[in-house]
């Protein structure tokens, strides 16, 4: 199943866990949930959805990879940055689901992490029965 996201910012970090969670259908009651996203310049993340938290995450991806240094592929695409902060991040998260529900903590939520917004993006989500 495919997930729209809508962002409005250049770092953005949208929750999809409502999303996903509508993606699981009543026949998969145990199982394992893929959250993809097919860009390259966006990730997704499990954890906390805090308002600071989110500004943190925005801030540590602006430390460990600058936007505006001398990276080759800005010659392209002036996007250098936003690729290499969704290698960071990462393309896809895997949740257990267990009795039809995704098997996260307390305070984990599934974050898409958009990085060269604004952007239409889309995730992908599969569930593989157990």
């Amino acid at each position: 199943m495919s997930i729209q996201v809508d962002t409005t910012e250049r770092i953005d970090i949208v929750d999809v866990t409502a999303d996903v969670t509508d993606a699981i259908t009543a026949e998969f009651d145990r199982g394992v949930c893929t959250v993809f996203v097919p860009h390259t310049t966006a990730g997704v993340i499990v954890n906390e959805h805090e308002s600071r938290l989110l500004s943190d995450i925005e801030r540590a991806l602006d430390r460990f990879v600058p936007r505006g240094e001398a990276y080759d592929h800005n010659e392209i695409d002036d996007n250098a940055d936003a690729h290499l902060r969704g290698i960071l991040l990462g393309e896809s998260v895997s949740i257990p689901v267990v009795d039809g529900s995704l098997a996260l903590g307390t305070w984990q939520s599934i974050l898409f992490v958009e990085c060269d917004g604004p952007r239409t993006r889309s995730l992908e989500v599969t569930v593989t029965p157990a």
